[in-house]
């Protein structure tokens, strides 16, 4: 019995893996509130310089995020210094008010396209910087501190073109 069950567990961790999974990894938020100044860095190595890869932006937020949609300024730096800032937009939730991405219970994790296709194209240190960008309508200022965001990541996955 105890062999069988073994056996059952090792079959599911094997179908359970996903191989196209390069990178990953995910940082919290001060208590579920996301300072305008609280930028999430992530710097990562080691990745195939022919391969085409997606990469995403992974936030999980629960029922006190106020809004539909999310702004967020995401910067890439390369290796030799050079750098991609680009200014996104993402709704969180569907016209009736429920939230979109997966999860149980109160908190959902949205998987948002950032690049598509991208060839890393030289060995070394890449870093990513991930802010908040929210702003209340007609206000110049940005939103202080954004609750119901709970964390922010990014991952990399191996392109299938």
């Amino acid at each position: 019995m105890l062999r069988i069950l073994v056996a059952f567990v090792g079959v599911v961790f094997m179908v359970s893996c996903d191989n196209s999974i390069v990178k990953t990894e995910f940082k919290g938020t001060n208590n579920g509130i996301w300072n305008k100044d609280s930028v999430m860095q992530f710097n990562f190595s080691g990745l195939d310089t022919i391969q085409k890869h997606n990469m995403f932006i992974n936030v999980r937020n629960d029922n006190t995020f106020p809004y539909s949609n999310l702004f967020l300024i995401a910067t890439l730096e390369y290796p030799n210094g050079e750098t991609a800032t680009d200014t996104l937009e993402y709704m969180m939730a569907d016209p009736d008010g429920t939230w979109l991405g997966k999860g149980y219970g109160s908190v959902k994790e949205n998987k948002l396209w950032y690049k598509e296709n991208i060839v890393f194209p030289s060995s070394g240190v890449y870093t990513l910087r991930i802010s908040q960008a929210m702003r209340k309508n007609g206000n110049v200022e940005g939103i202080i501190n954004l609750e119901g965001i709970t964390d922010v990541g990014f991952e990399i996955v191996k392109s299938n073109e």
